[in-house]
């Protein structure tokens, strides 16, 4: 029963962690613009005249799309136009399962560990799930009998092959030279010092698939600037043919994707949770894991906001051959000097 407990309690905080960011995101988006933009940025909603900096309007973003008639058109193929929102949303959320939040703690004589879903393949199964969310932009172009968001479901197609096997090219190095695919083992391979005073971590061990991950991930979840799926500005895209908040789960579930490439990103090249110099021992430990994770993904959202912000949008082309002719090679280049400087510090005795 404890065990039950303590299951739903971790899946309480994991569907938390992806819905209150992915929420607080839409006001990121708003205020870090106007920021970049020196202007003001959302200030307008509140509540009894309470304004909070445009905090509100998220709120007013969630009763927006809760409240608007879900118009679904003549032609649509119905059971795959409404199952396609949830698929690409529940792709996402099921990602946050794996992710470490924190390690293994001690209280009341018992072991509680806070990744909700410990699993010895778990990059596999993050890898995984965000391939087959497409499946749900594929299913929303063709499901609406509309010739542009077809184009636009194709497009997120083949975007997603190109830069899935990027992203996959890119962790190899980094979970060589960690010896596993198990993302909690691959944080705790973070957890050393190198020569005393700098942690192994990941961005100082691995700092070419570090960039590398961030411009595939970014990618891979659609956001600007490549985000040629959608692209509502100058783009017809796949959810052309969505009102309501089922066009609202398709935002929702970018926002996701990208909190799991940014949780991905700070478990393997940031030290997850770890905190160096710090002992994380107990409760109090346990809370400092959760912050030192959550920190550490809110840094990796904010540049690639800071990104989003500052680069234009790239042509399909320009998209495809930066995956294919240049993040590919660069990626096993990496991963075979990985290799073999593994193998030479190893003849050395060095590591």
């Amino acid at each position: 029963m404890i065990a039950l407990a303590w299951s739903a309690v971790k899946v309480g905080y994991a569907l938390g962690f992806g819905f209150g960011l992915a929420g607080l995101l839409g006001w990121v988006e708003r205020k870090q613009s106007a920021v970049l933009q020196d202007r003001i940025g959302a200030n307008r909603a509140d509540i009894f005249g309470w304004r909070i900096i445009g905090l509100f309007h998220p709120l007013a973003d969630g009763i927006k799309l809760m409240t608007k008639e879900d118009f679904v058109p003549r032609g649509v193929l119905r059971p795959f136009h409404g199952l396609a929102p949830a698929l690409s949303l529940g792709c996402g959320l099921l990602c946050l399962a794996a992710l470490p939040f924190g390690g293994e703690f001690q209280m009341a004589g018992r072991t509680w560990s806070l990744q909700p879903w410990p699993s010895p393949v778990g990059l596999v199964y993050v890898l995984a799930f965000l391939g087959l969310g497409v499946h749900g932009v594929v299913m929303a172009g063709y499901a609406s009998g509309s010739n542009y968001g077809l184009l636009g479901g194709l497009r997120g197609a083949a975007q997603m092959v190109a830069y899935e096997v990027c992203m996959a090219a890119v962790l190899a190095g980094p979970m060589f030279l960690y010896g596993t695919l198990d993302l909690q083992e691959a944080v705790r391979a973070q957890g050393r010092l190198i020569g005393g005073v700098l942690p192994a971590w990941g961005v100082f061990t691995q700092p070419l698939a570090f960039l590398l991950f961030l411009v595939a991930g970014t990618a891979a979840s659609k956001r600007i600037p490549f985000d040629l799926p959608e692209g509502e500005s100058e783009i017809v895209g796949y959810h052309v043919e969505y009102a309501g908040m089922k066009f609202g789960m398709f935002m929702i579930s970018d926002f996701v994707e990208n909190i799991v490439v940014c949780g991905l990103g700070a478990a393997l090249f940031l030290g997850g949770w770890q905190v160096p110099f710090v002992s994380l021992a107990g409760p109090l430990g346990a809370v400092l894991m959760l912050a030192a994770f959550l920190a550490k993904t809110c840094a990796l959202l904010f540049l690639l906001m800071q990104v989003r912000w500052t680069l234009p949008r790239l042509r399909f082309d320009q998209l495809l051959d930066l995956g294919w002719k240049s993040l590919l090679p660069l990626a096993l280049a990496n991963f075979m000097l990985t290799v073999w400087a593994v193998w030479l510090l190893r003849r050395l005795s060095w590591l």
